[in-house]
C-alpha cells in the first residue's frame, strides 16, 4: 500500500504539458501541480524579459535601430537565441516526463510493466506510447521553427550590415560590374592615365565625431549604368547637435572647375577640376597616389575632400546608395508618398530599353513604386536644376517621414537584399545609434535647403568647348554653407526667387554707359537670371523704367515680378509674344535707380 506521500496525482496529459510549455517555460509543471518546477523555469525568463523591457522603453526606434546593427549585438542574438532554444526544449521535455510519470509512464531507469507483466504500451492520458512521443516531436518542431526563423533574420541581418560597412568583403563590392555599354554616356575625358600610379599615400583614419561639433555626411546617388559609377546626386547633410538644426547643401552634376584641396591631386589635375564633377569618383578611384584607401573606398575619400574644400567644411562620412538599389528599397518599403508641387514633363527621358519616352507626373499627392519615384528624381529635361535637387531632396525627406516598423517587416528579406547589394558607408556602427537617435529629434521643419544652381551660386554656360557646364561662384556657395544655420530672411528671399527660373533681360533705354550689366549683375545678386545681351529697345528717353512681363509669366514667377515691380517702382506690362526669348524684359529709363550689387562675402 502506497503511503500519502508517495500517491500520484490524477492523471493529467503529457501533451498538454509540452504544449503550455511551449507557451511559456513553466507554464506545463504548474498545470501538473509542480510549483517549485514551474517558478524555477518561469523566474530566468521574466527576469531577464524585465530587464531588457526596461532597456528598450527608454530607447525609441532609431537608437534600437542603431543598437541592432552593432556587431556584438548580432553576436550576441545568436548566442542567446541558440540558449533560448535548448531552455525552452528542456522545460518542454521536462513537463511531458513529468506528465508521462504522474501518469504511468515510464521514467528513466524504469520500466513500466502491465497487470499481466506484460510491456505496458499506454502513457499518459491513455496515448500509445508513439502517439504521445509524437506529440512531443510536434510541440519541439513548432517551438525550433521560430528560433531558427529568428536564427536565419539574424544572419540575414549580419550579412546585409557586414555588406554596407565592409563593400570590399567578399561577395559584397557592389562595384564589380561588368565591362561599360558602348552606347552609355561617358563619365568624362579629364581622366588622367590610372596606369601612371606614383607612390601610394598613407592610409589616414578619420578623427571620431566628438557628439557636439557640426557633422557633415556626403549622401551620393550613384549611376552605375553600363559599367560607370557617376555620383549624379551629391547632397552633404550638416547637422547641428546642439540647436538640432540641419542644412542640406546640393551641388549639380554639371558643376565644373571645383576647387582641389592641397595634395598629390592638384599636382597632377591643377587647382581645380576641369571635368564634371560626376566624373571626380572615376578620376582617382584607382589612384593610390592621390587619395587614402583601397579601390572601393579611395573614390569616396577624393569626393568628400573635393566637397569639403568647395564648402570650406570637414566632411566625415559618406552614404552612398545606387539608382538601381534605391529603386528597390522604396519598393521594399511599400512605395511612397510624395507632394508634388510642380508637375514634371519630359519628353526625353531615357526608358529602360533604350530610345526615350514622355514622362509626366501631376501635381498634388501622388503613390510612387520605386520606378515612379525614381524617374521623379532623376527627370532633367523640361526642368530646371534647382527644381531636380529639390524633387530628390523631397524624396529623402517624405521616406524619412513615411517609414516605421510597420511598413518594414512585411518586407524584410527585400529590404536586407537591396540594402545589402546597393548601399555602403564609412560611418562606424557604433556611431550609429547616437546618430539615429538624433535623427529622431529631427523635424522636416528644421531642415533648411540649398541647392547650388545659377544665378545665384553658379554662372551658367549653355554652350562650351566643355558642353553643357556651370561655374561656381566659391565666395557666395562658401557664404551660404557657413551661415545656414544663421541666414536670415535675406537669404531665404534669393532662394525663392531662384526658384521661380525667370530669364530676364535688361535693355539700356537712357544711354548711360554700362547701366544695362550693373543692373543685371544686381538683379543676379538677388537670385534673378539676368543679362544685359546688348540689344537696343525700341523705345528710348523715357524717364521710368518699363518693366514687359511676357506669355503669362506672371502666374509662374510672380516673386520675381513683384521683385521687379517694388525694385524700379513700375507697374509691369503683361505682353504675349510667341516670338519672345525672355520671360521678363526691363527697359531703363533716365531716371532708374542706379543699382550695384555689394562685394560678395
Amino acid at each position: 500500500m502506497q503511503t500519502a506521500h508517495e500517491m500520484r496525482p490524477r492523471r493529467r496529459s503529457a501533451f498538454v504539458a509540452a504544449f503550455l510549455s511551449l507557451l511559456f517555460p513553466g507554464l506545463g509543471h504548474a498545470y501538473l501541480g509542480a510549483n517549485r518546477r514551474a517558478l524555477g523555469f518561469a523566474a530566468p525568463p521574466i527576469l531577464i524579459g524585465a530587464l531588457v523591457a526596461g532597456i528598450a522603453v527608454r530607447l525609441d526606434l532609431f537608437e534600437l535601430a542603431g543598437l541592432a546593427i552593432q556587431e556584438w549585438f548580432i553576436a550576441g542574438l545568436f548566442v542567446v537565441n541558440l540558449v533560448a532554444l535548448a531552455y525552452r526544449a528542456a522545460a518542454i521535455v521536462d513537463a511531458w516526463r513529468i506528465a508521462r510519470w504522474l501518469g504511468g509512464g515510464s521514467t528513466p531507469g524504469r520500466r513500466t510493466v502491465s497487470a499481466e507483466g506484460r510491456p505496458s504500451r499506454q502513457a499518459s492520458g491513455g496515448l500509445p506510447r508513439f502517439g504521445a512521443m509524437a506529440g512531443l516531436l510536434a510541440v519541439l518542431v513548432v517551438m525550433s521553427t521560430l528560433h531558427v526563423a529568428v536564427a536565419r533574420y539574424d544572419v540575414l541581418l549580419a550579412g546585409t550590415t557586414r555588406c554596407i560597412f565592409d563593400p570590399s568583403a567578399s561577395g559584397c563590392d557592389p562595384t564589380a560590374t561588368p565591362s561599360p555599354d558602348p552606347s552609355a554616356e561617358p563619365t568624362d575625358t579629364a581622366t588622367p592615365d590610372p596606369s601612371a600610379v606614383g607612390t601610394p599615400v598613407p592610409s589616414a583614419s578619420i578623427p571620431p565625431w566628438d557628439g557636439t561639433e557640426r557633422l557633415n555626411i556626403l549622401l551620393i546617388g550613384a549611376d552605375e549604368q553600363g559599367g560607370g559609377h557617376n555620383t549624379d546626386t551629391m547632397i552633404t547633410v550638416s547637422i547641428d547637435p546642439v540647436t538640432n538644426q540641419v542644412a542640406m547643401f546640393q551641388l549639380p552634376r554639371d558643376t565644373v572647375d571645383v576647387p582641389i584641396p592641397p595634395g598629390p591631386a592638384r599636382k597632377l589635375f591643377g587647382t581645380v577640376y576641369a571635368g564634371k564633377i560626376n566624373s571626380w569618383f572615376v578620376a582617382i578611384r584607382h589612384r593610390a597616389d592621390m587619395y587614402p584607401g583601397t579601390d572601393q573606398t579611395r573614390g569616396y575619400n577624393g569626393l568628400k575632400a573635393i566637397l569639403g574644400e568647395l564648402y570650406g567644411i570637414d566632411i566625415k562620412y559618406y552614404v552612398e546608395v545606387n539608382f538601381d538599389g534605391f529603386r528597390k528599397i522604396v519598393d521594399a518599403l511599400g512605395g511612397v508618398t510624395i507632394n508634388v508641387q510642380v508637375p514634371v514633363v519630359d519628353d526625353r527621358y531615357p526608358a529602360a530599353e533604350g530610345g526615350l519616352q514622355r514622362v509626366y507626373i501631376p501635381s498634388g499627392m501622388q503613390y510612387m513604386t520605386g520606378a515612379d519615384a525614381l524617374v521623379y528624381a532623376r527627370s532633367r529635361h523640361g526642368s530646371s536644376d534647382f527644381d531636380r535637387g529639390a524633387r530628390q531632396q523631397r524624396v529623402l525627406l517624405s521616406l524619412r517621414q513615411q517609414t516605421d516598423i510597420a511598413r518594414i517587416l512585411p518586407h524584410v528579406d527585400e529590404l536586407a537584399g537591396a540594402l545589402a547589394s546597393s548601399v555602403r558607408t564609412d560611418i562606424p556602427r557604433d556611431l550609429f545609434p547616437r546618430l539615429l537617435g538624433l535623427a529622431e529629434k529631427i523635424t522636416t521643419r528644421s531642415v533648411r535647403s540649398f541647392i547650388f544652381t545659377p544665378p545665384l551660386y553658379q554662372t551658367e554656360f549653355k554652350s562650351s568647348p566643355r558642353g553643357y557646364i556651370i561655374v561656381p561662384k566659391l565666395n557666395r556657395i562658401r557664404a551660404a554653407v557657413r551661415d545656414a544655420f544663421t541666414a536670415g530672411a535675406e537669404l531665404d528671399r534669393q532662394e525663392q526667387l531662384a526658384a521661380e527660373g525667370a530669364s530676364v533681360y535688361i535693355l539700356n533705354g537712357s544711354g548711360k554707359a554700362g547701366e544695362a550689366s550693373r543692373i543685371a549683375d544686381y538683379l543676379e545678386y538677388l537670385g534673378i537670371a539676368a543679362s544685359a545681351p546688348g540689344q537696343k529697345p525700341d523705345v528710348s528717353g523715357l524717364a521710368g523704367t518699363t518693366i514687359r512681363v511676357y506669355n503669362g509669366a506672371e502666374l509662374t514667377m510672380p516673386l520675381t515680378v513683384a521683385a521687379l515691380e517694388g525694385l524700379f517702382g513700375a507697374k509691369a506690362e503683361l505682353v504675349t509674344n510667341a516670338s519672345a526669348t525672355a520671360d521678363i524684359v526691363v527697359i531703363t529709363g533716365t531716371g532708374t535707380p542706379a543699382l550695384t550689387p555689394p562685394p560678395i562675402p
